[in-house]
């Protein structure tokens, strides 16, 4: 989960990505949850890499392998134009063969995979209820994902001395200092908890997914887990789930009003979600 850096200290690497859109309204202020094409779910998750360099050299490895293989020929997803599959793994864009290859390969990863999940209808109910008390707030869709930032990271930068993490770039602002004053109220909440100050270095920067094997690392665990909350398909995330560590969903109140927990002891499957098996 870490390497030594020069000065003998701990460096730990985490790569972070989203699953799903935090937008709750359209650009009239209409209401956009629970119509057609809009996600139910806000996923945020971290994947921490213990050899970054490795993964990215093994996914490159099999990225070049599949696409010298003569059954993907002709796939216009596989041409190099189509800056898809030839250029970096993407679960949503990769075919269904693709992705089980890099599902097979993930398995067998030194990589622990976090999440937090939000029930967009939840957070709609929220915005309604803080309009009603403020007339002039107005919901935007940083809001939601800064504090699933602070969700995600709130028991993840205390343990290590130094940190690099690498976000996912979304859109053409560069949000570098939004995420890094999202990572310190996550730090100040654990002192104020724990009364225990991080003295960590913290690195953040965000990147195209195609330049970090990590990046396309956790876009396949997101998109596994978001096939289970949009559709029910727990197939996917069953295969993964060796290399998850821990999955928050922030709105799951039916035992604890803080949400639910699912780890290794408690896997996360449909039947849990749902009441019914999962495909």
């Amino acid at each position: 989960m870490s390497s030594s850096s020069d000065s003998g200290s701990k460096l730990v690497r985490y790569f972070v990505d989203e699953s799903g859109d935090p937008t709750l309204f359209d650009s009239k202020g209409r209401t956009l949850v629970g119509t057609s094409g809009c996600s139910r779910f806000f996923i945020l998750g971290l994947l921490e890499v213990e050899d970054p360099s490795g993964l990215a050299e093994r996914l490159s490895a099999l990225r070049s392998k599949l696409l010298s293989d003569p059954y993907f020929q002709g796939v216009p997803s596989m041409r190099s134009d189509a800056k898809k599959t030839a250029l970096a793994f993407h679960a949503k864009d990769d075919l269904q063969e693709i992705r089980r290859e890099v599902f097979t390969l993930l398995v067998d990863e030194d990589v622990k995979f976090f999440a937090v999940v939000k029930s967009k209808k939840a957070t709609l109910s929220y915005v309604r209820s803080r309009n009603l008390a403020d007339p002039a707030y107005r919901y935007h869709p940083n809001e939601l994902y800064d504090y699933l930032v602070r969700c995600l990271f709130r028991d993840r930068l205390h343990q290590y001395d130094q940190y690099r993490i690498i976000f996912a770039r979304r859109g053409r602002r560069d949000r570098t200092q939004a995420l890094k004053a999202a990572l310190d109220q996550a730090g100040r909440r654990f002192a104020e908890k724990w009364g225990r100050e991080s003295t960590a270095a913290i690195d953040v920067e965000s990147s195209a997914t195609s330049d970090h094997g990590g990046l396309q690392a956790v876009d396949y665990f997101l998109w596994a887990l978001q096939r289970l909350y949009e559709k029910g398909e727990d197939r996917f995330i069953r295969m993964l789930w060796l290399r998850c560590r821990l999955v928050r969903d922030i709105d799951d109140t039916r035992k604890a009003k803080y949400g639910a927990y699912y780890d290794k002891k408690t896997p996360l499957n449909a039947a849990l979600l749902y009441g019914h098996p999962g495909i």
